[in-house]
Order: structure tokens, then C-alpha cells, then sequence
């Protein structure tokens, strides 16, 4: 009997030698895996950084950002001018609602720069963001650097979005800014009729600023993907531009309205929903969703795109 139970107590041996090797050699490669992701998450911010400061430090972006504010100003001069003169009344319906509350100038402005300027400052930025390195010649010498192109890819569009944000924001506070100098500031009534206080109103300001950001996403992600067609900057940044303004106008051909929910600027305006009471939410699910669609779409392309692109300058 001990001869036959010999081999088994020293197979087991072998076996849990086997087993804390297999273990080892385990855990090694989680941690292996563990720093190579902290590596790579780290350079990500690095090259999310380097992308802020380059896109900020523009002069052309700070001017973008300049126009912005200043919409919102000269749309409540105009509303302040056009309600003190004898045809005060006779305008738009939104001016009797800026008048009677200042914050209503921030939903106003973001109406306003929606459909036309803030899609024409994302559509300058995003479209610039690969091709405008590579007119430069300075795309060469930041892929020399280990970062890797869908690391570089994924901080250039984390970006653009920040642009996004951040041209909406300044949109939103100069829009604020006018309306509490120019007009009287208190209990805010909705489209739907309702009325509510100034607290409420400016949460729904901020939710509506967060909207209106998201929805250019699917424009940041096409700007991206034409600007990895081309070497040229001015090229990429006058295409999405042009899209965008092509796209508008089939959205407002009846004939087209089989596809006109399909445009990426269709939900665009969705945002008024949230100015009722309650708030409706379906236009605006709709629109992230289709946002996002395009984000995917648009963004595999220029990751397609963009690491078989053979970079010579």
C-alpha cells in the first residue's frame, strides 16, 4: 500500500508546485496588466492636457470664444432697445419673457447660437484638430513620441468636447451676466405656462447648457473624421463648416422629412422641452441617442482612418 500511495502524495506535490507557479505567473501578469494601464491612462491625460493648452492658447480660439460672449449682449441691447421704443410689443413672442426675467436671455442666447454659431466655432475647432498638425508639420514628430494614435485620437476628441462645453458655458454666463444688468431677475414662466423660482429656473439653465454641449458631439467626432482626410487645416475646417450648414438646410425641406430625424442637427433645438412643466424628455433622449450614434459611427472611421494613414508630415 505505501508503494502505491508514494506516487500519489508526490504527484500532488508536483501539482501544487504546478498550481502556485500558474498563480504566480498570474498574479505577475495582473500587475504586468495593471501598470500598463496606468501607464496608458496616464499618458492619456498627459495628451488631454497638451491638447487643452494647445487649444486654448489659440489666439483664433480665444476670438471664437470672444464672439460668443458677445452674442448674447447684443441680442439683450437689442431686446432692452426694441422693448423702451414705441413699437415695443410687436416683436417675437421669447421677447415679452426676456423682459419680464433676465435668466430667460440664457435659453434665448443658446436658441440663437445653436443652430448657426456654435456649430461653426466646434466645426473650426474639431476639423482643425489632426489636419491642422499636419499642415504644420508638427504631426510627424508628436506621433515620434510613444503616444500612441488612438491615444492621440481619443485626447484630441475629449477636446473638442471640452471646447464644446466651454463655448456653451460662455454663452450661458454672458447671456446671464446681460440679462441681471439689463433686465429684472425673479420667478421664471415656462413655455408650458407654469412658473417657478429663480433657483429651479437656474438648475434648469445649467441641465440645458449640459444639453445643448452634448449635442455637438456628433459634430465634434465628423470634424474629427474629415480633418484625418486631409493635410490641410483651412481644407478640414471649411468641409465641416460646410456640412453643417449643408445639413441645415435639408433639414428644413419638407420634401426630406423621411430623413430629416436621421440629421444630426434635427434634435438639435430639443432642449426647449425641458423649459416645461413637467419636463419632456423624449426629444432629448432622442437627440443624445442620435448623437452618440454618430459618435460611434464617425469616430471608428477616423480611428480606421487615422492608424493606416501613412503620416509624412
Amino acid at each position: 500500500m505505501s508503494q502505491v500511495e508514494l506516487p500519489q502524495v508526490e504527484l500532488s506535490q508536483t501539482e501544487l508546485s504546478q498550481a502556485g507557479a500558474s498563480r504566480a505567473g498570474a498574479s505577475a501578469g495582473r500587475a504586468a496588466g495593471t501598470a500598463t494601464a496606468a501607464r496608458t491612462g496616464r499618458g492619456f491625460l498627459a495628451l488631454f492636457r497638451s491638447e487643452l493648452t494647445l487649444t486654448f492658447r489659440r489666439a483664433r480660439t480665444m476670438a471664437l470664444l470672444g464672439i460668443l460672449a458677445v452674442l448674447p449682449v447684443l441680442i439683450g441691447t437689442v431686446v432692452r432697445i426694441e422693448t423702451g421704443s414705441s413699437h415695443g410689443g410687436e416683436g417675437p413672442a421669447f421677447i415679452a419673457q426676456v423682459t419680464q426675467n433676465g435668466l430667460f436671455l440664457v435659453f434665448t442666447a443658446l436658441a440663437v447660437a445653436l443652430p448657426v454659431f456654435l456649430p461653426m466655432t466646434v466645426g473650426v475647432v474639431a476639423g482643425d484638430s489632426i489636419a491642422g498638425e499636419a499642415s504644420t508639420g508638427t504631426l510627424r514628430y508628436l506621433l515620434v513620441a510613444p503616444a500612441g494614435r488612438s491615444r492621440l485620437l481619443a485626447a484630441k476628441f475629449a477636446a473638442g468636447l471640452a471646447f464644446c462645453l466651454a463655448a456653451t458655458v460662455t454663452v450661458a454666463l454672458a447671456a446671464l451676466a446681460t440679462g441681471a444688468a439689463l433686465f429684472p431677475l425673479g420667478e421664471v414662466t415656462l413655455i408650458s405656462g407654469d412658473t417657478i423660482g429663480l433657483g429651479s429656473a437656474l438648475l434648469r439653465a445649467v441641465l440645458v447648457a449640459g444639453v445643448v454641449a452634448a449635442s455637438l458631439a456628433g459634430l465634434v467626432a465628423i470634424g474629427l473624421f474629415i480633418s484625418t482626410l486631409t493635410g490641410s487645416g483651412i481644407a478640414a475646417m471649411a468641409s465641416t463648416v460646410g456640412l453643417v450648414i449643408t445639413v441645415q438646410i435639408l433639414d428644413s425641406f419638407p420634401q426630406l422629412h423621411a430623413i430629416q430625424p436621421f440629421l444630426f442637427t434635427h434634435h438639435w433645438l430639443s432642449f426647449g422641452d425641458l423649459l416645461r412643466q413637467p419636463m419632456y424628455w423624449d426629444g432629448v433622449l432622442q437627440n443624445l441617442g442620435l448623437q452618440a450614434a454618430y459618435v460611434a459611427v464617425f469616430g471608428a472611421a477616423a480611428w480606421s482612418r487615422f492608424t493606416s494613414r501613412d503620416i509624412t508630415s
